[in-house]
């Protein structure tokens, strides 16, 4: 493992229940701070970091749908579920004196910057932390497609999947004691086998970018730096000519 990065610009996808902690819902201040202080020493290497947040610590739009709700209706409340926990991630960030930006899809001016693509990386290129908020801003699209989308908007050398298991698995590890691990995939074979990497869109928009995808399991201290200074954890997801580690 190097001392020093192995990637310049990383865009770091996060569940919505990454900031809930054990319960599952809402914000645990605690576990945001912790979280934060792991994002505080890997922006200390001197790479830029841009970062992706779910929202179904508070709201899924698909529950919501598949309760009637009207399918749009429902993924706008979850893209606004994104920006409360894109605060929540900032107030966390900039309370350790890390310099942050959120910018959302869908303008709320008083709180956020709009998306501006050149404008998040020019923050990027000046140290700032930029946490993209409200999803693409149009419903039908996850924040997995989101990540994807502004890794290839922002030019991102690597996507990083933080997940709560320690890679991809041909099967659920959580039923399946049995599951084989990959240490490396190629898009194709995640699609074509299923595999719960992300949605299949999130995949494709890697695959035709050529943008590695690295997931590994936020829940084990330190790995976020782990993966940026080169560490061969989780599982790394592949297919251009240039991603082999």
């Amino acid at each position: 493992m190097s001392d020093e990065p192995i990637y310049e610009r990383v865009i770091l996808k996060l569940s919505g229940e990454a900031l809930a902690g054990e319960r599952g819902v809402g914000i645990d201040p605690k576990v945001v701070h912790d979280l934060a202080e792991e994002i505080k020493e890997v922006v200390q290497l001197g790479m830029q970091l841009a970062i992706v947040v779910g929202g179904g610590n508070i709201w899924r739009g698909a529950s919501g749908w598949s309760r009637g709700m009207d399918r749009a209706t429902a993924d706008y409340m979850g893209m606004l579920a994104t920006c409360i926990n894109s605060l929540a991630l900032q107030d966390a960030l900039e309370s350790q004196y890390v310099m942050t930006r959120v910018q959302t899809a869908i303008e709320m001016r008083e709180v956020a910057e709009p998306y501006i693509r050149r404008r998040a990386i020019r923050h990027l290129e000046k140290g700032r932390v930029v946490i993209f908020a409200a999803g693409t801003g149009n419903p039908y699209f996850s924040t997995d497609t989101t990540a994807a989308l502004r890794a290839a908007e922002i030019e991102a050398d690597v996507m990083l999947k933080a997940t709560n298991t320690s890679g991809v698995y041909d099967s659920d590890p959580f039923r399946n004691p049995d599951a084989k691990k990959y240490d490396e995939i190629k898009y194709l074979d995640v699609l074509n086998r299923g595999l719960m990497v992300m949605d299949s869109t999130a995949t494709s928009l890697c695959m035709d970018n050529d943008i590695p995808i690295v997931v590994f399991d936020l829940g084990v201290r330190g790995n976020i730096r782990r993966v940026i200074l080169g560490e061969e954890i989780g599982t790394y997801v592949r297919g251009g000519k240039d991603c082999e580690r």
